[in-house]
């Protein structure tokens, strides 16, 4: 006879903040929607997705000449990540959410140097960064789901980058 091993049951307070992690990767993706011919560009209504990630966005910008970002990337990496005093379903949406920012980031950069100065239509830019936009959006609503189910959400790739960090 088989015994079925229940994962260990999460409490709700980390499903939340589990969940909470992942508006930063979202708040990174919003500029990708606003690009001429994005998605918030072309359907205004759309915007309303926004309003999640205002409190991050706002933080982000009190701090000057644009660390804020960095600040939120260290503060979540050395107090949540590195602290093995932190839960570890915490641990690891918060530094799979850090991961996926990373790869947002590194996209901003190759959109502002390799497309816009080569001259990249509107159609071109508009339709890599809806994709981008969607991406991102789907990775958030997945991660939001599984989280709240109290499972890790498992991208490929980046889920086994963090659990080979987290080991």
């Amino acid at each position: 006879m088989q015994s079925i091993q229940m994962p260990l049951e999460i409490p709700v307070w980390q499903r939340l903040l589990g969940v909470l992690v992942y508006l930063l990767p979202w708040s990174d993706a919003i500029k990708f929607g606003l690009v001429p011919g994005g998605l918030f560009i072309d359907y205004p209504i759309l915007q309303l997705l926004i309003l999640p990630a205002q409190p991050i966005l706002l933080l982000q910008q009190i701090v000057p000449f644009g660390f804020g970002s960095l600040l939120l990337f260290f503060v979540l990496f050395l107090a949540v990540v590195r602290n093995p005093e932190v839960p570890y379903f915490l641990r690891f949406n918060t530094l799979q959410a850090l991961l996926t920012d990373i790869v947002l980031v590194l996209l901003s950069f190759a959109f502002s140097m390799l497309l816009r100065p080569l001259g990249g239509g509107t159609l071109l830019i508009g339709t890599l960064a809806s994709t981008v936009l969607l991406a991102v959006l789907a990775i958030v609503l997945f991660a939001l789901v599984e989280c709240l189910r109290g499972r890790e959400p498992d991208l490929p790739g980046i889920s086994q980058a963090v659990r080979m960090q987290l080991y």
